[in-house]
């Protein structure tokens, strides 16, 4: 119980009581915590109270929110360390998860000047573009958009369906050699949210990485939405 002649704010004292059952196993991950009026009325305190207390321990990690489905205990994140070049599904199988995709749309389309600058190839020229959603154990990870040069390889729903990209460019012959990635913090659009199952304006990690094939050629360019409470990058440094 939380003591309210404590000089500690009432919404402090009920995060660290939510954090010690989650710390100690008592609420396992997945599991659906009580809804604010169950925790305003047990605590003896407003909802304004409680609802201070969850935004803190969600934007903390702690828990997580899904659109029309109430508030969870947060799953460990998953770590990634930015040394090698995997895809998303062998990174997934490396650390014991069962990856899946759900792809939202494959099409071909136009390069505009600044992809075709990018992917080195004519402007208005034709790229595959792949847009999917990542999952790990069943959980949405992240939203995917992947353009691949047409006259590069050929591709269609069946191949995007059965597994990695990557593993049906090197079946194909080509050596993938490297990539640059670039990462920064943002927030969840409305769109996004409603995809990753998470609140509009919760954390989320934008990913631009650009891949390379041993020729010196470039093989896509990606834009992924990766959710902030589920997921984070690893670098070790040595000086």
């Amino acid at each position: 119980m939380i003591d309210k002649t404590s000089p500690l704010p009432l919404y402090f004292q009920i995060e660290e009581a939510i954090k010690q059952k989650i710390d100690k196993g008592e609420w396992e991950s997945g599991s659906m915590i009580s809804s604010e009026r169950e925790f305003a009325e047990n605590y003896e305190v407003s909802r304004m109270t409680v609802r201070q207390a969850i935004n803190n321990l969600v934007n903390d990690g702690y828990l997580t929110r899904r659109k029309g489905k109430g508030t969870f205990v947060s799953g460990k994140k998953i770590e990634q360390k930015l040394l090698g070049l995997t895809s998303f599904t062998e990174d997934m199988k490396a650390r014991g998860y069962k990856p899946a995709s759900k792809l939202v749309s494959f099409q071909t389309v136009e390069a505009n000047h600044q992809l075709a600058k990018a992917l080195e190839i004519s402007q208005h020229e034709k790229v595959y573009e792949i847009k999917r959603v990542r999952l790990a154990n069943e959980i949405p990870m992240a939203i995917e958009t992947t353009f691949v040069p047409v006259q590069l390889i050929h591709l269609n729903e069946i191949h995007i369906k059965e597994g990695s990209l990557y593993s049906q460019v090197e079946n194909a012959g080509f050596h993938i050699d490297y990539a640059t990635q670039s990462l920064e913090a943002s927030i969840a659009r409305e769109a996004e949210s409603e995809i990753l199952e998470i609140a509009k304006g919760a954390p989320v990690l934008l990913i631009q990485r650009q891949t390379y094939l041993t020729t010196g050629k470039p093989l896509e360019v990606v834009h992924s939405v990766y959710r902030g409470d589920r997921y984070k990058f690893m670098i070790d440094m040595k000086r």
